[in-house]
């Protein structure tokens, strides 16, 4: 998924940005993964079959930024992901919540995450 993002020439950081401090560039995406469920593939009970939720936060110094980041993530995942060894879904956008300011940061930076629902099985 970083990868995807980073192909679509988005600055991409996992679990928050370094030191938890903004520093340009002015927008990127952060991404917070969850560790997954590995399920049933069939009644013999081989877990192989994997999904996972991904939150991807779009940042910018400015609500077009954000936006900016939002639209390119969409664009970056409009397409099954490769992973080796794996039969990948396209990401699924599940939404999320609207664009909101964090008056935290200095200069204040806007957010919107999306969530992303990430399925595989072995190919």
């Amino acid at each position: 998924m970083k990868q995807a993002l980073e192909d679509r020439g988005l600055t991409v950081y996992i679990g928050g940005t370094p030191g938890g401090i903004w520093t340009p560039p002015d927008k990127f995406a952060v991404l917070y993964p969850d560790p997954g469920v590995a399920g049933r593939a069939s009644l013999g009970g081989e877990r192989t079959d994997f999904r996972h939720l991904c939150q991807i936060t779009c940042v910018g110094g400015d609500p077009e930024r954000a936006m900016w980041v939002a639209d390119q993530t969409r664009k970056a995942l409009d397409r099954p992901l490769t992973v080796a060894g794996r039969l990948a879904w396209q990401p699924e956008d599940q939404g999320g919540p609207p664009l909101q300011r964090d008056d935290d940061m200095a200069p204040p930076l806007w957010y919107v995450p999306v969530l992303y629902l990430i399925q595989s099985i072995p190919s």
